[in-house]
């Protein structure tokens, strides 16, 4: 089988949003490629390795590649691409002089290729995430995050996952009802139950995450304590059975509100529903909010403030912020 392979030569900051245009276009699958200089700085604290080859691409720059079936009208994609990557400097993100080319590919040469760098990394004291087909001791007090991301985002590799698997470590104490919102690959309440999280409520727009998220789930034996819905914050604090990944009248695995509310999506997504998330929390609940680029830091404080929230603290990794934000 033959693909039309569209690419991006675009900045690192873009990537989220042009990997999310991707998907909404149907994409079959998604690759993305940061550079590989020596002189980017690696977060090496916890001992993680890259096994990365070097590459050409310069620094703060990605590739990021979509796939779609033999067959598909090309041109109408890349003109919609276009407009969208333009539209982005509307919300302060810089996509840079980005190019897209196309090509048709084999299927074997991409579906299964980027595998062999995805490797076992260990992201904080205690987590450590690890592909399903690689082979992977862990040590005293490791815990592991078996994850086929698929085509969802969310692989532990990008700054903001990681960051938010550190900030999460470092938030939740014990017996936690969480509510992750933009679940993806369903990463973030994995971890959380792996941190000592009691349930996860994880929500996501995208059948493709839901779908992704809901077999990671399985493959971690967790399917007791992490239940996922097709559905936004919103479709559940109004009890949008028909918004509940085809489940309708299934009751939520979580009491609402809960103790803990994690959201790593875009600062313009986060700023649109505060309020949804101060009314899902507890007196005393802790809203993590991240995948918030450094230009976009002092508009989410801003908004967190006048929706009630207290900002706790914040955590930061390359040019990300995590905030760690209480409902007083």
């Amino acid at each position: 089988m033959k693909w039309n392979e569209i690419t991006i030569s675009t900045s690192e900051q873009s990537i989220e949003m042009i990997t999310n245009f991707l998907h909404e276009m149907d994409a079959d699958g998604v690759s993305i490629e940061e550079s590989g200089t020596l002189n980017r700085p690696r977060d090496t604290s916890l001992g993680q390795w890259y096994e990365h080859p070097l590459n050409d691409i310069p620094e703060g720059q990605a590739v990021i590649k979509g796939y779609f079936l033999e067959g598909t009208a090309v041109e109408p994609l890349i003109e919609q691409l276009r407009i969208s990557i333009d539209q982005l400097r509307e919300f302060g993100i810089e996509p840079g002089d980005y190019e897209i080319t196309t090509a048709m590919v084999d299927e074997e040469d991409w579906a299964n290729a980027w595998k062999q760098y995805f490797k076992p990394l260990r992201v904080s004291s205690r987590l450590t995430i690890k592909p399903t087909w690689e082979d992977y001791t862990p040590g005293p007090d490791e815990r592991i995050i078996e994850l086929d991301p698929g085509m969802a985002f969310g692989t532990g590799t990008h700054p903001t996952t990681a960051l938010c698997l550190r900030t999460l470590e470092a938030v939740i104490k014990g017996g936690e009802e969480v509510i992750d919102v933009g679940t993806g690959s369903g990463i973030l309440a994995i971890g959380a139950c792996r941190l000592g999280a009691n349930r996860v409520l994880a929500l996501d727009l995208d059948p493709v995450a839901v779908s992704s998220a809901a077999e990671n789930t399985r493959l971690n034996g967790l399917e007791d304590q992490i239940q996922v819905h097709l559905s936004d914050l919103l479709g559940v604090l109004r009890s949008d059975s028909s918004a509940d990944n085809g489940s309708a009248g299934q009751a939520l695995n979580v009491t609402v509100p809960v103790d803990l509310v994690v959201a790593n999506i875009l600062a313009e997504i986060i700023l649109l529903f505060l309020g949804d998330v101060y009314q899902a929390l507890k007196p005393g609940g802790i809203y993590i909010a991240s995948g918030i680029y450094m230009n976009k830091e002092e508009d989410v404080e801003q908004g967190l403030l006048e929706a009630g929230f207290e900002v706790v603290d914040r955590y930061r990794e390359d040019n990300w912020i995590a905030f760690v934000a209480r409902r007083p």
